[in-house]
């Protein structure tokens, strides 16, 4: 039984206070709540509640994002990667499907068709992705980790902390977190057949999937399948392309088939083990013209990826008086992507090279969490934890001459969290309605890049029952990866003409640098959040975030072809090298191409240029997000509305004297603005949904004479129709009906230099056009 509530208390102050010991959960829906058995699945990841705090019921000061199963379908998306790229605050540049490959930076890739979080556009290796609070694999070279690994059935939903957050989990989470938490408690079978395509032509989908459960007194079961594809998108197939790029596979044709376990069983009171476990395995194909008429029968490339990739999390969590709870919880994760090209010319084929990335880590964790002192205004609660980390990366490719890197690094780490109560509701201080203090901080120990200490302060301050104040601060790291420290270093030989000189030869060399430490930020936010009790359902939360990056990992030399006239560039020029430092260097290039116009000849290179990656960068990035929700009754039916928002200002500086590049509003970067509104209805079994996503312009910058590329307005609608259970044979089915891009938005055209380039920006724009699909789902 609920307990009695009396005093004057926020809308989920009191629907807490009234749950407090019944065993029952609530969470936000529409304005109001859904209350329900308490899912092991919130606060039972090896300790942590909500992705961002390491403590149960601790509140939370950075901004939260919550995406559950029931609002994923009910917007006609039927994956994580559809649920990621909707999420104004992040960009889908980085690791995902379809990044063209004229995009710049080297972090925006599509290798293998794996789908990455990519929060305010700092790149798939700085955003945290975390599956039920464990980590996983890495995916390919950049370090990012792929959503689309996990079927859609299995997952529960996704918690997205846009905020930095390496003080409570470590590396990566500079601009944020991710958690991808899984069903549990599911009881029975559901099977789901979803059909869609492109209007236009090409993106045909395919989508089957299954989950069973089992739920008993002491335990339960799940396991999820998943196979799904879509054909590539030509060139051919959208009028804005024909001509501009005939012949361009423009989107890659993927396929794959997913898995996914959870298993929790008590072993004796109080003591719980747990497990989850997922497997992927990915194909992705795509051709290119090799000539500018783009008649792929005269010459061709085609692309092979293919990915495998499985994780296991075991753990056990024992429940001790005075509210305390320990947790051992362990990970492993294994990914390898392979890939091979094949060059095509009439009727001779002839291989353009073969190799593979593999990625696995390992983590093992010791936890605790739970109070310490009863205060006045409630528990001080904290939470002690340390681990061992191994994280290995394998690659070997195959050019005519084999590059090999296989390296290891391990890291131990230690963190606290420390949640202060200061004022609660119940006490009825002149000084405000609640005050809630935290504070984390975690050591790091690298094996090769050194010791890292980052902490987090957060404060929540309520002065009135309908006003909220949010503040957070603290420092997040990224550790370089192996690919950075580890790339083969190609050399070349060029005239010294070409970089400035006016006469001799020069040696231009990239790639890793074994040497290089971690990049590090300072992270600030402020939000103010409104929930009015007289406008009952509605909420208002505006943000201001501020992060400050610094020993970016860069290339130094935005410029290269200045290396000899710029004195900027002059700590990484080597001028007359002799004969032995030049052998030194030639000795650790993988390759060394000659592109003077002459022999190699010692005494007459004038000049070593090395723009091999050091910590030199700096960064930029400020900007406001707003969310907002409402929901009342009408008609006898519920009406919700959404809205989130995101401007956004990023700037980068490769070193010290160098003027800043603006980034976001530019080609291949984040725009200023992205917005997402969403209006609902639902009665009974009938829920329409309409979304309308903004996705804001940006200048193409390539030339002196800046271009303007146009937003996009995507507008979705969506029908899900729900039959009951009580309907017979009918029983349990769920019919979704969605049209993504109703209106057929296109993106905007940009200028390319070879027939390989796609000609639209492929980090912002999607070519899919109007997507019509189709999905039933019957529980059994």
């Amino acid at each position: 039984m609920a307990s009695p509530v009396d005093g004057n208390l926020t809308f989920e102050e009191a629907v807490s206070t009234a749950l407090s010991g019944t065993g029952l959960k609530f969470s936000p829906s529409a304005g109001g709540v859904i209350v329900s058995k308490r899912s092991e699945n919130d606060g039972d990841e090896g300790g942590i509640v909500v992705t961002g705090s390491r403590i149960r019921g601790a509140p939370v000061t950075s901004v939260q994002l919550t995406y559950g199963r029931e609002e994923m379908r009910n917007a006609g998306q039927a994956s994580a990667a559809d649920v990621i790229r909707a999420i104004p605050q992040n960009f889908s540049g980085g690791q995902n499907p379809g990044v063209g490959a004229n995009v710049t930076g080297g972090k925006s890739v599509d290798m293998g068709g794996g789908s990455s979080i990519n929060l305010r556009g700092l790149g798939s290796d700085a955003t945290l992705t975390l599956l039920d609070g464990r980590r996983l694999s890495f995916d390919a070279a950049i370090q990012s980790v792929d959503v689309s690994a996990i079927p859609f059935g299995a997952i529960e939903r996704l918690d997205v902390v846009p905020d930095g957050s390496s003080a409570l989990f470590g590396s990566d989470a500079v601009a944020g977190v991710a958690n991808i938490i899984l069903r549990r408690n599911f009881d029975g079978l559901e099977t789901t057949v979803r059909i869609g395509s492109s209007t236009d032509g090409g993106n045909f989908q395919q989508q089957y999937g299954a989950t069973l459960g089992q739920v008993w007194s002491s335990g339960s079961a799940m396991i999820s399948a998943e196979y799904g594809s879509n054909s590539g998108i030509w060139s051919s197939q959208r009028t804005y392309l024909q001509s501009r790029s005939p012949g361009l596979e423009v989107y890659p044709a993927l396929r794959h088939h997913n898995a996914a376990i959870t298993v929790r069983q008590e072993l004796a009171p109080g003591l719980t083990f747990d497990l989850d476990g997922i497997y992927n395995k990915r194909r992705r194909e795509q051709t290119m013209p090799l000539n500018a008429a783009g008649n792929l029968s005269v010459s061709r490339y085609d692309l092979l990826q293919k990915t495998e990739f499985w994780a296991v999390a075991p753990s056990l969590r024992l429940e001790l008086p005075a509210d305390w709870e320990i947790s051992l919880a362990g990970s492993y994760g294994w990914n390898k992507v392979y890939y091979e090209g094949t060059f095509t010319y009439g009727t001779v084929a002839s291989s353009a090279g073969y190799g593979f990335y593999r990625n696995e880590t390992g983590n093992i964790e010791l936890s605790g969490n739970g109070k310490i002192v009863e205060l006045p205004a409630g528990a001080v609660k904290i939470a002690l934890g340390g681990g061992f980390r191994q994280d290995k990366f394998l690659r070997n490719t195959f050019r005519g001459l084999t590059e090999h890197v296989d390296e290891t690094r391990d890291s131990y780490y230690a963190f606290g969290e420390l949640s202060v109560p200061v004022i609660a509701p119940d006490q009825q201080s002149a000084l405000g309605k609640s005050l809630d203090l935290s504070l984390a901080a975690r050591y790091e120990h690298y094996s090769s890049v050194g010791s890292v200490t980052t902490p987090k302060l957060g404060l929540i301050y309520a002065p009135l029952s309908d006003v909220t104040l949010k503040a957070s601060w603290g420092k997040s790291f990224r550790a370089p990866t192996f690919y950075e420290q580890y790339m083969p270093m190609p050399g070349y030989l060029y005239n010294a003409t070409t970089y400035g000189g006016t006469s001799g030869t020069v040696i231009y060399v990239v790639g890793g640098n074994p040497d290089l430490k971690p990049e590090r930020s300072t992270n600030w936010s402020a939000t103010l959040a409104l929930h009015p009790a007289a406008l009952d359902g509605a909420e208002l939360e505006v943000s201001y975030f501020n992060i400050r990056y610094r020993n970016r990992i860069v290339t130094p030399m935005a410029y290269p072809r200045q290396a000899l006239t710029n004195p900027a560039y002059a700590d990484y020029v080597t001028l007359n090298p002799d004969e032995a430092t030049q052998s030194s260097v030639i000795d650790r290039m993988v390759t060394f191409t000659n592109y003077s116009s002459g022999a190699y000849d010692p005494a007459n290179v004038v000049a070593i240029i090395d723009n091999s990656n050091i910590n030199a960068g700096r960064q930029n990035i400020y900007g406001i997000d707003v969310l907002g929700r409402y929901a009342f009754d009408l008609a006898d039916g519920r009406v919700s509305a959404a809205i989130n928002g995101s401007y956004l200002h990023s700037e980068q500086q490769n070193q010290a004297g160098q003027a800043f590049t603006q980034l976001a509003g530019t080609l291949f970067n984040p725009p200023h603005f992205r917005g997402r509104g969403e209006l609902g209805w639902a009665k009974g079994g009938v829920t329409l949904t309409a979304a309308v996503n903004y996705i804001g312009s940006v200048e193409d910058r390539r030339t002196a004479t800046p271009a303007k590329v146009a937003s996009m307005v995507p507008v979705d609608f969506t029908i899900r129709y729900r039959i009951g259970e009580e309907r017979g044979l009918l029983a349990g089915i769920d019919v979704i009906f969605s049209l993504q891009n109703a209106f057929n938005d296109k993106p905007d055209t940009i200028a390319t230099s070879a027939y390989t380039d796609t000609p639209y920006d492929s980090t912002n724009y999607s070519p899919f056009g109007r997507v019509v699909s189709l999905s039933v789902t019957k529980k059994w």
